[in-house]
């Protein structure tokens, strides 16, 4: 029985799951203290070196990745800031996707000045294009 989570929940889980991932590939996490923070884990390199790492939980349609490049601020349940996700406040993207159970790894440098919406390419597209497609694979390693 699958039980449906709420947005939080599913960003906690997406959070465990990219920090689960990174550590089974060797780097030391770090979590910052917090929920006001421009990103949700800290990567640590052999060499000392500190990434800020973005998590966003998604589920795929099996064709395609899409992750809202951008958080909302919200008081009293409205929205009152949108933050855009850029190299300036991320090192890094990580998305996991729940359908597939993978995480997929962004540079920030690829956000450009941010973004709405990023798409990740899990198979070709049907009119064969491939200028401006982003396939998944090329982000399962960061």
């Amino acid at each position: 029985m699958r039980v449906e989570l709420n947005k939080k929940a599913k960003g906690d889980l997406a959070e465990l799951k990219v920090a689960a991932d990174l550590r089974a590939r060797g780097y030391k996490i770090a979590l910052p203290f917090g929920e006001d923070w421009d990103y949700d884990l800290i990567l640590c390199r052999d060499d000392g070196a500190l990434e800020r790492v973005q998590v966003k939980y998604v589920r795929s349609d099996g064709c395609v990745i899409e992750v809202r490049c951008r958080s909302h601020s919200l008081t009293n349940g409205r929205v009152r800031a949108t933050k855009h996700y850029t190299a300036a406040i991320i090192d890094w993207l990580a998305i996991w996707d729940a359908a597939l159970d993978r995480c997929f790894y962004v540079p920030a440098s690829e956000l450009g000045a941010g973004m709405w919406v990023l798409t990740l390419r899990l198979r070709p597209t049907r009119n064969n294009q491939r200028r401006g497609i982003r396939p998944a694979e090329r982000y399962a390693s960061i």
